[in-house]
């Protein structure tokens, strides 16, 4: 019986220790030093209005957008994950060809051998909001001629929400879509 007073005992000091103050305690400090982090990486419009996250892709359909990595989870974080498709796949080659036609559609003036590769393809999670800065120059005759932003000013725009490696080392470079398409609104605006 001294036995289990002593594991009831032991057991409910670690369920408050480990189920309650822990997490309380982390949470205060993420909270305190990276409040935007712990929040979600939000952002918002001039209504204060939560318009997406920095850290989860959204689909931009619009030819006077920049659009993201292909989703086959239509960027549902709740639905985080990708098809594992091996190459050989026919899903895999059928989604493939079809995001390929589509670039030829939209983007008639930029050919396919300038096409790159994370515009047809998911990323591991499927939420990814970044693409290659290449991908995003690969589409800058197509938003200069829907905005009529200059494709020098667009170029800049996107050298200016590039994402660099951690430290120069860490990484590849990566363009927030959002904040992308974020500057091009607020260029346009000006």
């Amino acid at each position: 019986m001294k036995g289990i007073t002593i594991m009831f005992r032991l057991s409910s000091v670690l369920m408050i220790v480990c189920g309650l103050l822990y997490p309380l305690s982390v949470t205060g400090v993420a909270q305190t030093l990276l409040p935007d982090q712990a929040k979600g990486s939000l952002v918002y419009n001039d209504q204060q209005e939560v318009i997406g996250s920095k850290l989860i892709g959204q689909t931009f359909a619009s030819p006077q957008y920049f659009h993201g990595r292909i989703s086959s989870i239509g960027y549902d974080a709740a639905a985080s994950g990708s098809p594992n498709y091996a190459p050989s796949n026919p899903e895999l080659i059928r989604r493939t060809e079809a995001a390929v036609s589509q670039w030829k559609e939209d983007n008639p003036e930029v050919p396919v051998d300038r096409l790159p590769a994370d515009l047809v393809t998911n990323s591991g999670s499927g939420l990814d909001p970044h693409i290659s800065p290449a991908a995003a120059l690969a589409q800058v005759p197509r938003v200069s001629q829907q905005t009529g932003l200059d494709e020098a000013e667009l170029k800049r725009l996107i050298d200016a929400n590039t994402d660099r490696p951690l430290w120069g080392i860490f990484g590849e470079p990566g363009v927030n879509v959002l904040l992308l398409n974020l500057a091009v609104n607020k260029q346009r605006e000006s």
